[in-house]
């Protein structure tokens, strides 16, 4: 089936071409698009989708050195479209996660490649303060923190034209926002703090309707099944009875699904926090059941949301087991983009994670 589904696509594919290139650059060439973006994808065998999105990506480490070697390009590329001459002098605004030294590699990565791109970099963090911070990324690189408030000494000395923002903004930094001059990409609108995943995946299925219309293959291949599950409260027994109703009814359409084509798999789905990042709030479900019959560690980890927040609002999502390994271990591939150009990727693994389990947790391996 698998063959015979790999087949038809590519024959299908080629036959359209010229519809689905029309049908790219009518839906993109007014479109402004953020100026990074990655995405992790599963693939069974019977399908395969993305299933996470991330505009603010922390792992351009990960991605291969024959990839960074042009991915300097496509920000010098990406830059002068939007910018033309003026955006030569960049500040770089990150997370604040001075005690987690493999980020700071990301940072250096992405300072990296704005420098092969003609740039010049300063690294900042949406706080007040005087004094420069210094950190330690993981292989001993010394890294030095300015206030990123344009008002601070050495904003003003090195004069930026543009914020680049690898902060997800989980926290709003509502006070940094108002004395906010300069462009910021991606916008601080898209952050965590306002962005929800059942909204990108609304409008990434919607795209997968149509884009197999074209091509005249089954959606199914390439959608993923995602509802939004609104008032969660771990703590009102109420609150899970109701979600753990939506979650077997989930399960039942996905049965139907695979029943009708023929896949004995059992679906099983994620409950995932609708604002969350850094793998948190995620946890694989088979039942409605395994949801009343959550743990003490189970409800702890469905609490926890970056910055403290509490996780009021969930998404269940169909789950996509992965048939990807790499030296034995379950993997995912995860694609990184500039603008709308792919960069590179890697592949993210998890040796104690089997083929239906989140592999964005601790004990994460990324291979090239």
């Amino acid at each position: 089936m698998i063959k015979d589904t790999k087949a038809t696509l590519h024959e299908n594919y080629c036959q359209k071409q010229k519809d689905l290139y029309d049908w790219y650059y009518q839906k993109t060439k007014d479109l402004s698009y953020p100026i990074y973006s990655s995405y992790d994808i599963r693939d069974s065998g019977f399908k395969v989708s993305n299933v996470d999105a991330n505009v603010y990506p922390a792992g351009f480490n990960n991605i291969c050195p024959v990839d960074k070697e042009t991915s300097g390009d496509l920000f010098a590329s990406y830059l002068k479209r939007h910018y033309g001459e003026n955006a030569k002098r960049i500040m770089l605004v990150t997370e604040e996660h001075t005690g987690n030294p493999f980020y700071w590699e990301n940072v250096l990565a992405i300072k990296k490649l704005l420098e092969a791109a003609g740039r010049k970099v300063l690294i900042a963090i949406p706080r007040e303060f005087t004094d420069p911070l210094q950190v330690t990324s993981a292989t001993g690189v010394e890294v030095s923190i300015v206030s990123a408030y344009e008002n601070s000494a050495a904003v003003r000395e090195f004069q930026p034209d543009l914020i680049l923002s690898n902060n997800d903004f989980s926290n709003p930094y509502e006070e940094w926002a108002t004395q906010l001059t300069l462009p910021v990409n991606p916008p601080r609108e898209l952050g965590w703090y306002q962005r929800k995943k059942s909204r990108y995946f609304k409008f990434y299925n919607q795209l997968v309707e149509e884009f197999s219309g074209l091509v005249g293959i089954d959606p199914f291949l390439l959608t993923v099944e995602t509802e939004v599950f609104e008032n969660f409260d771990m703590a009102d027994e109420a609150s899970l009875k109701a979600l753990a109703l939506k979650v077997d009814a989930m399960l039942a359409r996905l049965q139907e699904q695979y029943d009708k084509r023929g896949i004995t798999e059992k679906p099983f789905v994620f409950v995932k926090n609708n604002a969350g990042t850094y793998g948190l709030a995620v946890i694989r479900v088979g039942s409605g059941a395994e949801v009343l019959d959550w743990n003490y560690k189970s409800r702890k980890k469905m609490k926890a949301a970056k910055g403290g927040r509490d996780v009021e609002e969930v998404i269940i999502q169909e789950g996509i087991p992965s048939r990807v390994q790499a030296e034995g271990a379950t993997a995912e591939p995860v694609i990184y983009m500039v603008g709308c150009e792919l960069a590179g990727g890697f592949l993210r693994t998890h040796a104690e994670k089997n083929s239906s389990e989140s592999l964005n947790s601790p004990g994460a391996v990324y291979k090239r």
